[in-house]
């Protein structure tokens, strides 16, 4: 196995440029690159998982066709390059023809997550100047009161039978269609932050974001030809979005997609019937398979190989069930919507991994960490994650809205998040720099205290915050979801907050519990601490103006 050090050395920025199929900075095309390519080999493009049991198969030829009937209609309603295109869809075929559809003319797709409201979909597309947005008939009511200039619904009918239905149109068209080429400056995706505070920011995503793309599935994920292959996360977001659909296929590999509804019964079937070997997802979803470990036969270890973690720290429990009673490595892996994956514990690299760290640059990039200085810390100290611009050949992001500069400092991109520069030249991470609990004089980072509660085994989730105290500036508390078969009482939060001080420190523990039965998150799955500590914040200002 190649070392790290050795890819951080190979590492050629032009070299990546021409294993694109036109290989240049000025001639470049999504669709081309993630699917015209691969027109006449053999491999299956989409295996789709629908409702009620419907199944079916694309190969690269049938969506090559398809999109190019439905870029010919998006031209002749008069769309064309940098428009946006939205996909109010579920994971259907109808959401990959929508997406290889706008590549294809060079225009720009827009996911919008189903989970969606109308508030939250019209602030979208209207920061976007969105053209067209794609929908079916479960979703296109909350499109009722939006102003667009075009709207395309999967098989019309009933209300929606004055709009375009998305087969008739696509049907009409010839199945031959040239593609746009644009240059790498040029986006092909445009996302949205799912910020805790304020209106979510739009990030427009040029297409060199697609050699970082094939760097992080390559290097990290270590995606093979042999593999069969699977991303959890819902394109409607960043992580399923850039390796779900457009990182896979950019190697031409097939993807899966499951339209039903995230469960583990649902996850534990698809893994079963394709034998998954490469799997990528969220905490989240692992921490569910933790709670409901049961459920996981032993014969998926005959052909689960890897596992890949992106969007929070994972919980050494989750970690050490996976590697001990599943024989699989599971690696924390890191990123954001306006960077993609940048940093990574490395499926295909040779380096030391250490539990709780979220690994090491991938080749391409440098990160740093700064202090209240921005300026670079030594081994052990802990400041603000960031990524050094200028030294990362595959670095994309301009900027919110592409102009939006605000988080960048100098030559530093800054991320917002707390970390530690371990002695391994890795980071551990400590927490979002608001989600940091000061507690009489010492920084808590709330992942360690829940990574320690989800060791209990009466626990499902947990998320911990600092609630504003007089005395301490702040105290830890403890929002904690149990298991069906746990009962939440006095002697429970004296259990578990023992437990937590024999692990941590006694000024880690949480010194309040509130058992509740689920947990604020964002659409994406994250917790949402902010929310709670805003509900603490409030509670304590009715307590003062009533006493």
């Amino acid at each position: 196995m190649k070392t790290l050090q050795q890819a951080y050395q190979e590492f050629n920025y032009q070299n990546a440029i021409s294993e694109l199929l036109v290989g240049s900075e000025h001639a470049v095309n999504a669709y081309i690159e993630c699917c015209q390519r691969y027109v006449g080999s053999e491999q299956i493009a989409l295996i789709w998982e629908g409702k009620q049991g419907l199944s079916e198969q694309w190969s690269f030829e049938q969506l090559d066709q398809a999109s190019a009937q439905m870029a010919n209609y998006f031209q002749s309603i008069g769309l064309v390059k940098g428009d946006c295109v939205a996909g109010l869809l579920p994971r259907t075929p109808e959401l990959l023809i929508t997406i290889l559809a706008t590549w294809r003319i060079g225009a720009v797709y827009q996911p919008l997550f189903t989970a969606f409201e109308s508030k939250s979909i019209e602030h979208r597309l209207q920061t976007a100047q969105t053209k067209l947005v794609v929908t079916n008939t479960e979703q296109a009511a909350k499109l009722s009161n939006i102003d667009i200039a075009h709207r395309l619904c999967v098989h019309a009918e009933g209300d929606q039978s004055s709009v375009a239905d998305f087969y008739t149109v696509m049907r009409r068209q010839s199945t031959s269609q040239q593609a746009v080429m644009c240059k790498f400056s040029d986006p092909f995706l445009m996302m949205f932050t799912s910020g805790t505070t304020g209106l979510a920011k739009s990030v427009p995503v040029p297409l060199k974001a697609l050699l970082a793309f094939k760097g992080y599935m390559t290097h990290a994920v270590d995606l093979r030809a042999e593999d069969s292959f699977w991303n959890l996360a819902d394109p409607g977001w960043a992580y399923g979005l850039y390796y779900g659909i457009a990182g896979p296929l950019s190697l031409g590999h097939s993807i899966i997609m499951d339209e039903r509804p995230f469960s583990v019964d649902h996850a534990v079937e698809v893994i079963q019937k394709y034998r998954v070997s490469n799997l990528t997802g969220s905490p989240t979803a692992f921490r569910m398979f933790f709670g409901f470990k049961e459920k996981f036969d032993a014969n998926i270890k005959d052909h689960l190989r890897v596992v890949s973690s992106a969007g929070e720290p994972l919980t050494p429990e989750v970690i050490n069930w996976f590697n001990r009673d599943m024989g699989v490595n599971i690696y924390d892996q890191y990123g954001q919507t306006e960077l993609g994956m940048v940093i990574a514990n490395h499926h295909a690299l040779d380096h030391v991994k250490k539990v709780g760290s979220a690994g090491y640059a991938i080749p391409g990039h440098r990160f740093c960490v700064l202090n209240e200085r921005h300026q670079e810390v030594a081994t052990g100290e802990i400041g603000t994650l960031a990524i050094d611009c200028a030294a990362s050949d595959l670095f994309w992001f301009e900027g919110y809205a592409g102009h939006d500069r605000k988080s960048f400092v100098g030559q530093y991109y800054l991320t917002g998040d707390t970390v530690q520069l371990n002695e391994f030249g890795g980071v551990d991470f400590i927490g979002r720099a608001d989600d940091v609990i000061t507690t009489s004089g010492y920084r808590v980072g709330p992942f360690d205290v829940e990574s320690t509660l989800l060791e209990c085994e009466e626990v499902l989730e947990s998320a911990v915050i600092g609630k504003p105290d007089p005395e301490r500036t702040e105290l830890v508390k403890a929002f904690v979801v149990l298991k069906t078969v746990a009962q939440g009482n006095e002697t429970l939060k004296q259990k578990l907050q023992d437990y937590v001080r024999s692990r941590l420190s006694k000024h880690s523990y949480p010194r309040e519990i509130e058992f509740v039965e689920n947990l604020p998150k964002t659409s994406s799955g994250k917790i949402q601490r902010n929310l709670l500590k805003q509900q603490e914040v409030a509670k304590m200002e009715m307590l003062k103006q009533a006493g």
